[in-house]
């Protein structure tokens, strides 16, 4: 009695979910890769036009006037906008009243992933074993990170990333006496040792908290969110702080010097334990790609 009584509950929440074909998933997550490596979103396109006009340096002026130009023929001529169209990130957010359908989650990613990549002609940069340096073809695996929400939507967020940058990119585990001057003081070391290599003017997303594994997924997530956004948030106010900081080191676009160095600063934080202060900064080009779909 108490098993019927169990199944029929069941059924019945059931009946209230919100059902999802992942064959739309597929189809998003191929037009978004295609997206995002030809098209800058609108928010770094507004931040890359401040920094044209705020660049003091002929030279700075100067490389910032022909990305910009980059970006104008990538648009036009549909061509990447740089020639490493990245290892695909992929954040997913699956409301708890959607039930899937059509298949696997997992494979549908790598389905959308592998279509864009193909079909949109873009550069593979995968290899399936990171001893044995055998590229998939296809770009995939991408590096999925999922979440599960309240409420009956999908939200998925694609980040394009390139490895030039991403080399470049540091974790350190700070003493927990630390503050915002010596985590600044690290993002800036961080960024003046990588000089011109992550292809400067650079976005800069910082993870603090969580644990040595979290605070680098935090500092991933900060580079899939909208630059340019200003709250009176207190990680609003650091990330303004830590900009600041990084243009006055003069490494500038492309690393020929100018006031130019970082477009924005994104940080996201987290609890952490009594012991440690783990703080990841994760580097990005100026070609810091993201695109975002809600189905």
């Amino acid at each position: 009695m108490t098993r019927s009584k169990t199944l029929h509950c069941v059924f019945e929440r059931d009946k209230g979910m919100r059902e999802v074909d992942v064959n739309e998933i597929i189809k998003n997550i191929k037009e978004m890769c295609i997206e995002a490596n030809h098209f800058l979103s609108k928010d770094m396109k507004e931040v890359y036009d401040a920094a044209a006009v705020e660049e003091e340096s002929p030279l700075g002026r100067q490389i910032l006037g022909q990305l910009q130009e980059n970006l104008q023929i990538a648009g036009e001529d549909m061509i990447p906008i740089c020639q490493d169209t990245g290892m695909a990130v992929v954040f997913l957010e699956v409301g708890q009243e959607v039930h899937l359908t059509g298949g696997s989650l997992e494979e549908a990613v790598n389905k959308g992933v592998s279509r864009g990549y193909t079909e949109g002609f873009l550069r593979c940069s995968i290899v399936g074993d990171p001893l044995e340096r055998v590229n998939t073809g296809d770009n995939t695996p991408p590096v999925v990170h999922l979440r599960i929400v309240p409420g009956d939507k999908v939200k998925i967020d694609v980040c394009p990333k390139g490895f030039g940058s991403e080399n470049m990119s540091r974790i350190a585990m700070m003493n927990p006496t630390s503050g915002e001057d010596d985590i600044i003081r690290f993002i800036v070391e961080t960024v003046k040792s990588a000089g011109g290599n992550p292809c400067p003017p650079t976005v800069i997303g910082v993870g603090i908290g969580g644990s040595f594994d979290y605070a680098a997924f935090l500092a991933k997530k900060a580079l899939s969110r909208p630059v340019g956004v200003i709250d009176d948030s207190r990680e609003s106010r650091l990330e303004r702080r830590i900009l600041k900081a990084l243009n006055k080191t003069g490494v500038g676009p492309q690393g020929l010097g100018g006031d130019t160095t970082s477009l924005w600063v994104n940080v996201e934080t987290y609890p952490t334990h009594i012991a440690s202060l783990p703080v990841a900064v994760n580097v990005s080009c100026h070609a810091t790609r993201h695109d975002r779909t809600e189905l």
